[in-house]
């Protein structure tokens, strides 16, 4: 099934909200202690069990508004319900500050287990929209594989060694420029083996 192309201001709201209502409720809520069921659960505790519907909506919204979902942000989605699930089963947040962890373990053990194969994963998710050639795409995968690595181990320093609210400022903002300054130094790579588009398959088209 085609993608269908949507809003980017929406297609940005349903993947960057529930992250940011998650950021918003935990400084609104982090002090507060709530009894359900005859047992405490901190603020953080909560707000994970109100993140785990907002994210999986968000990706169904995602999924009906343009009949595709990335293979990331399914995995993804079910990383965050096994930890946020959890995390709130044995009310110990330790839990879900792994779960970036995990994520960036699996894409990045994924990506490597290709390359080892001498395939790029990376091109058969990505190909369509930044088609590059294929040394360009062994050198992409390769350093978004270490890329990965790296965020999964600075994510267990960060949680292990400082506080829950810097973790929390970590994750909704560090994580996200990192993603993004990482691909703005990816542009000589790209200039380098990016593929001209056809001028004939555009006077086709």
């Amino acid at each position: 099934m085609s993608e269908k192309k949507i809003n980017p201001f929406v297609k940005m709201a349903l993947e960057m909200g529930p992250i940011l209502a998650f950021f918003i409720l935990y400084f609104r809520l982090r002090d507060e202690t709530f009894s359900i069921g005859g047992t405490d659960y901190s603020g953080f505790i909560v707000v994970t069990a109100i993140f785990i519907p907002l994210i999986a909506l968000s990706t169904a919204a995602l999924w009906r508004l343009t009949g595709k979902v990335a293979r990331m942000q399914i995995a993804t989605l079910v990383l965050v319900v096994i930890f946020g699930s959890l995390t709130i089963y044995f009310n110990d947040e330790r839990f879900f500050k792994m779960k970036p962890t995990m994520i960036y373990l699996l894409f990045g053990g994924t990506l490597a287990f290709g390359l080892m194969r001498g395939k790029s994963y990376l091109e058969f998710m990505m190909g369509e929209v930044m088609p590059l050639k294929p040394e360009g795409w062994t050198k992409l995968t390769q350093r978004i594989t270490a890329f990965f690595f790296g965020l999964a181990i600075l994510n267990e320093l960060i949680w292990r060694n400082f506080s829950t609210d810097a973790w929390v400022n970590f994750k909704t903002f560090g994580l996200t420029a990192a993603v993004f300054l990482f691909f703005m130094t990816q542009g000589g790579l790209m200039i380098k083996y990016g593929i001209e588009p056809d001028p004939d398959e555009e006077d086709d088209a």
